[in-house]
């Protein structure tokens, strides 16, 4: 049944697509293990990403009962291409982190007709919920709103703000950009400039730097994760612009990288929005569920998160929630 999806010609186009994405690569294979292929995002992407692929590949493991297969791409159609090869390969389960929101309806429906069963973690994407079994995921644009109702409570006189976005269509990106547009709209906040950086700090650097050069004011830098709050300052301080509690820049990021809250502790930066990439218990406790055939009691598992302000974090929050 789980072999009989598209044929000799896509086979070809799912293999080349896998080696795209960084191949495929198989960590069991032995009888009686439950077979996973797990989608994700580039681990070098942040630092989040990385623990996110650490804490993934220490829990599904021979010794968990799992043959596990892995394919990374940031580019929606290399995921697709990747998901194509899994369920083509007799997956039992396809564990999806997906790159855009949009485009997934049509693969989804290969692997349910298939008999593959498909958990989403990390991000949401546009498709009807009957086509995945469950989604263990953060609440992206809850965290644009408690961000930005932070930077409401700071009571500027004008808010000039350099907005540096990840990667366009992503469900973080989606979250943390849609409350700020949001605010904009009903406060009168401006914009000076919103670019994606597309999570890369050296990106986000070069952004910043050419608003610096063109002499324009600001007074805010919302980076929609860490590594570009950091390419943000690393542009500000190479000009002297001061940035942090009681500077002439407000640095705001995403992800809560323990180097991060350090800065935060340090008060060079302002704010920190937290994002859990700890899913992988989650994720093993449902399909150990679906094994034994039980019903779930929720379809959408929302991650526990928070922001962290600069006059308030505590070495005991780096400690905890640093990641």
């Amino acid at each position: 049944m789980k072999r009989k999806i598209l044929a000799v010609i896509m086979a070809m186009t799912m293999v080349l697509g896998l080696t795209a994405c960084g191949a495929a690569e198989t960590s069991g294979g032995s009888d009686g293990l439950i077979k996973v292929g797990i989608i994700n995002n580039d681990p070098n992407e942040s630092g989040y990403r990385t623990a996110n692929d650490k804490d993934m590949r220490e829990k599904f493991t021979e010794a968990n009962g799992y043959d596990a297969s892995f394919a990374y791409s940031l580019k929606n159609d290399e995921q697709i291409t990747a998901a194509q090869q899994f369920i083509q390969d007799g997956v039992d389960y396809l564990l999806l982190s997906a790159a855009d929101t949009a485009g997934w309806d049509s693969v989804l429906k290969d692997a349910k007709d298939a008999g593959t069963k498909v958990i989403l973690f990390d991000r949401t994407i546009d498709a009807d919920p009957s086509l995945y079994e469950a989604s263990i995921v953060s609440d992206m644009e809850k965290e644009g709103e408690t961000a930005v109702n932070w930077l409401k409570s700071q009571n500027l006189s004008e808010y000039k703000i350099i907005h540096i976005q990840g990667v366009m269509g992503s469900a973080a990106q989606k979250g943390r950009s849609g409350a700020v547009d949001a605010a904009v709209a009903s406060d009168g906040w401006t914009i000076v400039t919103q670019q994606t950086a597309e999570w890369n700090a050296e990106k986000a650097q070069q952004i910043v730097q050419s608003v610096i050069d063109s002499g324009e004011s600001f007074n805010v830098v919302y980076a929609e994760n860490d590594d570009m709050a950091k390419g943000a300052v690393a542009a500000l301080d190479k000009a002297n612009i001061s940035h942090g509690v009681g500077g002439d820049v407000i640095i705001m990021g995403f992800d809560c990288n323990k180097w991060a809250l350090e800065e935060l502790l340090k008060q060079n930066w302002n704010y920190d929005g937290q994002c859990n990439p700890f899913q992988a218990s989650y994720i093993h406790d449902i399909i150990q569920k679906l094994e034994k055939g039980e019903t779930l009691s929720e379809k959408t598992i929302i991650m526990d998160e928070k922001g962290f302000d600069a006059t308030t974090i505590t070495q005991e929050d780096v400690d905890k929630y640093g990641i």
